[in-house]
């Protein structure tokens, strides 16, 4: 559900490029959706899910079923007003908002205005995504991950439909698909509505508590606690959204494009975040709870180092594709429309850098969780802030020689600190012990992704020859050398004598 997500996000995109290109009404949308989606990042996907889930585990394993549900609806009740008043701030404060994540933009008046616009429609996104989070985290819990997954396939498609059928009668491409991304909050959360009920789980929101009930008080005990997990968990998760902001912040001075540039290619390096980064670290976090809930170290430690495993199969190779086959990618999927031939290059360039620290950037996604099951959100915060701290140093040293693409490589380098404090911390910690067998693993996947490089570059061929073929050649050609590259990097393993089976046998070792 994960990759069908992530398709048809990769569909949204190639519609937005044909729409809207690299073209100033381009920076325009991706800045008013990008506001919405760091409160959403803050209230809902990160902080909040990574502080319920723990909380709501424990509540399910050890806590009378009255309890537990009166404890999600006075959640929901409490959780839900904050969201409604975030959202009515966020409606009124959208200029404040916008001058200070796009300050460029106030060179241009037109252009401030129509972000401003596109961002009261877009803000109200928060609330509904938030709420939609919290349901997704139930869901999870009760081991049912199919259907929070597959719940942003009708964001891409409400965003498509826009692009298709709104613009067209819009004099401002950009308010049509704000107009998409509100409907779009509305879908999802109706959308998850069925799969609570299947799981019996409460849905009314409460805020008030009854006096003298200890059903209630005990529930409230437990609002308590989450909304106290939440406030540090709000400052880590910022800190990674603050890095993103910071990069749009100091791209808005750059060229015209150079926030689209960045939009395009962070979307393709985020298609390997988005189908293995998120959903593993989604996937491994009840598991993590349950495991120091029931008191089984050897589990929670097992099941850190099968994912971390995990990632380096799955990142190194697809470090190298990125990197071997920016400008075949770029091309083939955004170079339609208004998207510019200086463009391709341009988006090629940051995609290369992104690609860098992609490795790092999802083994953060699976070393945090580490932490929250243990209901552990200081630690991640404090490394958060060292990591915070790199970016914007390393952004404004690259930011002036490198333009665009030295904001992209500070992002990966930014990275590659905080997965190596975090990992630092749970072996310190003793919550975490690496199985045996790592340095032949590490040898191995290393040397079959080097060889598959070493094909998809020469596979690659020159920039320009991919601007001049038509479409379809493109795909086809592009799609070739993808299986091509997925086949000499397995092959490559296997003859180096690895077996999945492996790392089956390592994590049970450990």
């Amino acid at each position: 559900m994960t990759l069908l997500s992530r398709i048809t996000g990769l569909l949204r995109d190639v519609v937005f490029a044909n729409l809207l290109g690299d073209r100033a009404a381009a920076d325009v949308f991706f800045v008013a959706f990008r506001i919405p989606n760091f409160f959403r990042r803050l209230s809902g996907e990160g902080a909040f899910a990574a502080a319920f889930v723990p909380v709501f585990t424990d509540y399910r394993m050890h806590k009378p079923p009255a309890t537990a549900r009166r404890f999600v609806e006075l959640l929901l009740g409490r959780f839900g007003l904050i969201l409604f008043a975030a959202s009515a701030v966020g409606v009124f404060a959208a200029p404040a908002l916008v001058a200070m994540i796009a300050p460029g933009f106030l060179r241009e008046p037109e252009q401030f205005e129509m972000a401003v616009r596109a961002t009261r429609l877009t803000f109200p996104y928060v609330f509904f995504i938030s709420l939609i989070a919290l349901s997704a985290g139930m869901l999870n819990t009760c081991g049912r991950f199919a259907a929070p997954a597959a719940t942003p396939v009708l964001l891409n498609i409400c965003l498509i439909s826009a692009a298709w059928w709104l613009a067209p009668h819009f004099a401002e491409a950009p308010i049509a698909l704000a107009l998409g991304v509100l409907a779009a909050g509305v879908a999802q959360l109706l959308f998850q509505v069925p799969f609570l009920r299947s799981e019996n789980l409460p849905m009314r929101p409460r805020l008030a508590r009854r006096r003298g009930s200890e059903t209630d008080d005990s529930a409230a005990a437990g609002v308590a606690q989450v909304f106290k997990l939440t406030v540090p968990a709000i400052f880590g998760v910022s800190v990674a959204q603050i890095n993103v902001l910071v990069g749009t912040l100091l791209a808005s001075f750059l060229a015209t494009g150079s926030i689209s540039w960045l939009y395009y290619s962070d979307r393709l390096m985020e298609f390997p975040v988005g189908v293995f980064g998120i959903a593993l670290g989604t996937a491994i976090l009840p598991s993590l709870s349950r495991a120091q809930s029931a008191g089984a170290p050897a589990e929670f430690s097992q099941t850190l180092d099968w994912a971390a495993r995990w990632v380096f199969l799955i990142c190194a190779p697809a470090t190298v594709g990125l990197v071997a086959l920016a400008v075949p990618m770029i091309s083939t999927i955004f170079f339609h429309g208004d998207f510019s031939a200086h463009g391709v290059r341009m988006a090629a360039a940051s995609l290369a850098a992104f690609a860098f620290g992609l490795g790092a950037i999802v083994m953060v996604k699976i070393l945090a969780p580490g932490y929250y099951a243990r209901k552990d959100t200081r630690t991640p915060v404090r490394i958060a802030v060292w990591a915070m701290g790199a970016n914007i140093v390393l952004s404004l040293a690259l930011v002036w020689p490198l333009r665009h693409v030295g904001l992209a490589l500070a992002t990966s380098l930014a990275a590659y600190l905080n997965a190596a404090l975090l990992w630092r911390g749970l072996l310190r910690a003793r919550v975490y012990r690496a199985g045996p067998g790592w340095a032949g693993f590490l040898g191995k996947v290393c040397a079959a992704a080097l060889v598959m490089g070493a094909l998809l570059w020469w596979g690659g061929g020159d920039a320009a020859e991919w601007m001049v073929m038509p479409p379809t050649e493109r795909a086809l050609r592009l799609l070739g050398w993808v299986v091509a590259g997925g086949a000499c990097y397995f092959a490559a393993l296997a003859l180096l004598g690895w077996r999945p089976r492996h790392m089956l046998r390592a994590a049970r070792a450990g």
